[in-house]
């Protein structure tokens, strides 16, 4: 019976570590964006929108349908498209995704501080939907 009561209790603490580590895995679910090409992280979808937006008369910016797609990422993630991406307006905030860093620019005569211009790959893990967008709508040394 001691035995029996030994391998219950263990259990029990088993199960709590499982739950401790299930919970620590969430919160740590918003990694930063990966630095080096073929490395992934996964973080959240915070915002989905549109490519351009514009003031109305009491300051407030109104998303403009037709102007592309744009999506912003709880670790201050942003991809952009002049296109209507469907699959960015088929998610929602608070997706989780996994974003996999495809290419970075030469940058090499840019102005310092300018690196614009990296492709990601992004998975949204829910819809199991994927694309493929820059960070910017211009790569480095452009407009």
């Amino acid at each position: 019976m001691a035995l029996f009561l030994g391998v219950i209790r263990g259990y029990n603490f088993i199960m709590i570590d499982l739950l401790l580590l299930l919970a620590q895995s969430q919160t740590t679910l918003n990694e930063p964006l990966p630095t080096q090409i073929g490395t992934c992280t996964q973080t959240f979808i915070e915002d989905i929108s549109y490519r351009l937006a514009s003031l109305d008369e009491n300051g407030v910016y109104i998303p403009m349908p037709g102007s592309g797609s744009a999506v912003t990422f709880a670790n201050g993630g942003y991809q952009v498209s002049y296109d209507h991406v469907p699959a960015i307006h088929q998610s929602l905030r608070e997706d989780p995704v996994r974003i996999c860093l495809k290419f970075i620019p030469d940058c090499s005569e840019a102005k310092p501080g300018d690196e614009r211009g990296k492709i990601y790959l992004t998975t949204n893990l829910r819809t199991g939907m994927s694309w493929e967008l820059p960070d910017s709508q211009h790569s480095c040394g452009g407009a």
